[in-house]
């Protein structure tokens, strides 16, 4: 049972028209989709100029051996995961004649058990699926919802600056209602195909008989062992009998998990939003030691999946799908690539110096509407079609200087947006989540980021999961000089998301790339530079998710240690960037489909794998 109302919400379709449509809570399963636009392919230029070009790019990314990694080819089907016993799972699922809806729901639940740091049941999602058969896009917002009884100053102290972030993490106060279980059930209840119990029987049989402790695992246990320990539950839970971390290697069970799902394999979503699992949940959040939070049993009771019209716009001869609001992902990746059209790509190297700089500032730029607009369209009227008009975005790219970094970059005035006083927000949105992207048997797609925020999520365990942090996500301050924020928390409201799965298509209207990556707000620079490898250069997806990270959402530019990247950082300051080296560890995972068949590749920084057939 689904409960709550949908709203109206106006999406962009192709860059130069528009596509609206009514949300859909999900239960008459009334479809709101676009399908992908035939377009006249204009000018596809020179391929010999870009492999030529490309030549050079790929000598230098062999020097790059920890990025070393060859894609992955398959004539029928293909899923790409951040674990290999995700991908496992979804393999299996695929093999014995699932779609990708099953795949996916295997998937989800195996990484809540092996990865659990990222993503799971406490947490959200978003999706887009491609249905083949139908040829069309469907876009499902399974993000959390702020609890009802939580009000704007929640992250504020007694006199009224807002609290240190990890201060509003750990804990109860900052987790949302959790969306991912009610994401999969009910799509998988409207398209999947396999038992729903079939798909779920995998993951309890290994959380009972134990799996072996990745490296990735390991570390991010090690890392955040402090916080780990501030719970009963996730203490006892990932750290040995001495107060040891758990290391790389251990055999790790997990009852309580396995439990939990065979009740949601019997009776579905119910338990956990109506019944002990929900009860569980609340009593959990409620009585956090230090730090209690508002979820309520109303707040389960009153979740609901909305599917939502995608954002799509144009890049050459391809029409790129992504999620709209509450995420600012497809948003901000489209304005990235519509300001950087006007710029000659092609000619550029994609780690050279030139083109290095044009994507910094078009990233920063884009950041500046994104502070300013975006947030949850259900709450916040926002520009959303002017944001992605073509002429503003030609507008803002002559703001890009080719040669040195523009001074006073601010926020833009799209099309619609002449009466909005708002103010700017950066709230800060840090590494974690997972993404995976699936092609199936039949030609359907899927794409979906999932996440419990941060790594962790707000360290609170029940019943064998964790739940998210993501009201953290939310700015911690209501207003700013006297004008409220878009992303400012409110009861029922869903946090603004940086999460980027994406759906590209020719210029037939047929699928050609899935792709997708975890890492706070760099997750769209991630995902924009992928796209520019494939669409613009024509690379290969592994070779595209192995190019270098380069990131600056708030002014700083971030280049990737441990890749040629380093090398960029004497010519960026000389121009004007403030540039910091540091680990920008993307977790990409993409699928490309051909005329030969599908090509896969899993973002080496992390613990992907592709397997397909």
């Amino acid at each position: 049972m689904l409960l709550g109302e949908p709203k109206k919400v106006v999406n962009i379709g192709d860059a130069e028209g528009e596509l609206t449509a009514e949300n859909d809570v999900w239960g008459n399963y009334q479809r709101s989709v676009f399908r992908p636009i035939l377009q006249q392919n204009t000018n596809r230029g020179i391929m010999l100029i870009k492999r030529l070009l490309l030549s050079s790019v790929i000598a230098s990314l062999i020097a790059i051996s920890a990025l070393a990694q060859d894609s992955k080819k398959a004539s029928k089907f293909m899923v790409a995961t951040a674990n290999p016993v995700a991908s496992k799972v979804g393999y299996d699922i695929l093999k014995r004649g699932g779609n990708a809806i099953d795949a996916m729901v295997a998937v989800q639940l195996m990484l809540n058990l092996v990865e659990p740091q990222s993503s799971g049941i406490g947490g959200g999602a978003f999706l887009l699926f491609y249905d083949a058969e139908r040829n069309e896009v469907s876009s499902f917002d399974g993000r959390e919802t702020a609890p009802l009884k939580a009000k704007g100053d929640l992250f504020l102290k007694e006199d009224g600056s807002p609290m240190k972030f990890f201060d509003g993490v750990v804990g109860g106060r900052s987790v949302g209602t959790p969306g991912t279980l009610k994401l999969l059930e009910v799509t998988h209840k409207n398209l999947g195909s396999l038992p729903w119990e079939e798909l779920i029987e995998p993951t309890i049989q290994l959380a009972e008989k134990g799996f072996r402790v990745s490296e990735r695992m390991a570390a991010s246990v090690e890392r955040d062992a402090e916080r780990l320990k501030t719970f009963p539950a996730t203490k006892s839970y990932f750290f040995l009998n001495d107060g040891t971390p758990i290391p790389e290697g251990t055999l790790l069970r997990n009852p309580d998990f396995a439990q939990t799902l065979r009740l949601i394999a019997a009776q579905g979503s119910e338990p956990f939003y109506y019944g002990e699992i929900a009860r569980d949940i609340v009593r959990t959040v409620q009585e956090a030691k230090g730090n209690p939070g508002k979820l309520s049993l109303a707040d389960l009771r009153n979740y609901w999946v909305i599917e939502r019209p995608p954002v799509c716009h144009d890049y050459k001869q391809f029409q790129v799908c992504g999620m709209g609001p509450p995420s600012s992902g497809a948003l901000t990746i489209g304005q990235m690539l519509g300001m950087l059209s006007h710029f000659e790509l092609d000619k550029l190297s994609p780690t050279g110096p030139t083109f290095s700089h044009l994507f910094a500032e078009a990233n920063l730029l884009a950041f500046k509407d994104r502070g300013l607009y975006m947030a949850d369209s259900d709450y916040v009227d926002m520009p959303t079609k002017g944001l992605l008009n073509p002429q503003y975005l030609k507008m803002r790219s002559k703001l890009i200087n080719s040669s040195r970094v523009s001074d006073g970059m601010s926020p833009g005035v799209p099309p619609t947006a002449l009466n909005y006083q708002l103010s700017p927000d950066a709230s800060m949105e840090l590494p974690s989540t997972s993404h995976f992207a699936i092609v199936d048997a039949q030609g359907n797609a899927v794409s979906m980021t999932t996440t419990i925020e941060n790594g962790f999520g707000s360290r609170l365990m029940t019943r064998g999961f964790l739940l998210n942090n993501e009201l953290t996500d939310f700015s911690f301050r209501p207003k700013q000089d006297g004008q409220l924020i878009a992303n400012r928390l409110e009861p029922g409201k869903r946090p603004r998301s940086s999460m980027s799965p994406t759906l590209v298509f020719n210029s037939s209207g047929q699928l050609h790339m899935a792709v997708g990556s975890p890492g706070g707000s760099r997750i769209i620079p991630y995902v924009a530079k992928t796209l520019l490898g494939v669409l613009e250069w024509d690379m290969d997806i592994q070779e595209a998710i192995n190019l270098p990270n380069i990131a600056k959402n708030f002014g700083t530019m971030d280049l990737e240690a441990g890749t040629s990247a380093e090398q960029l950082k004497a010519d960026m300051e000389q121009i004007g960037h403030k540039v910091r080296v540091r680990p920008l560890t993307s977790g990409l995972q993409g699928i490309v489909v051909t005329p030969f068949g599908l090509v896969g590749g899993a973002d080496p920084r992390r613990e992907g794998l592709v397997l397909g057939e």
